[in-house]
């Protein structure tokens, strides 16, 4: 329950990064660029927060630790981002949802190297986004991308190869 960062590092001062009260960790790799009103937030599940080499976090991007998120090398989110690799349960309808819990983990998030998020994206859990995606602005990735195609939409869908 700590967090890691290459002393290479930039951090805005704008920015609120969780120590975690739940054993979880974020790793920061060399390089990585973090801007102001970027939020990580340890979450909703057991997961660290593992960013590669090279990453650009744009402002006002929030990223929950859930069940985890993995980023490659040269990742970049546009602005207002969201990655959340976990969700509530709401199957009983006879408590409110914010008692019941998060439902089992679909495996997290996993974001391959070279990946650009644009603008307002959400990556929820479970979702693979492969080596050299470009998902455009305002998408939902909830499962598996190919490598080197361009995604969008809600729920994001393959638009063409890049």
């Amino acid at each position: 329950m700590a967090n890691f960062f290459d002393p290479s590092v930039s951090i805005a001062a704008m920015v609120s990064i969780d120590v975690s009260s739940r054993g979880t960790n974020t790793y920061l790799g060399k390089g990585c660029v973090i801007d102001d009103f970027v939020k990580i937030k340890h979450v909703g599940g057991v997961g660290d927060v593992v960013i590669g080499e090279n990453c650009y976090i744009n402002s006002g991007c929030v990223l929950y630790s859930g069940n985890g998120i993995k980023f490659g090398n040269f990742v970049l989110l546009g602005p207002n981002c969201n990655i959340v690799p976990t969700n509530h349960n709401f199957g009983d309808k006879t408590k409110v949802i914010r008692v019941q819990g998060h439902m089992p983990s679909k495996g997290g998030v996993v974001i391959e190297d070279d990946v650009w998020l644009g603008a307002n994206v959400t990556v929820l859990d479970g979702a693979y986004i492969r080596k050299g995606c470009v998902i455009a602005a305002n998408s939902v990735v909830i499962g598996e991308t190919e490598e080197y195609a361009i995604y969008g939409g809600i729920p994001a869908k393959k638009i063409k190869d890049r």
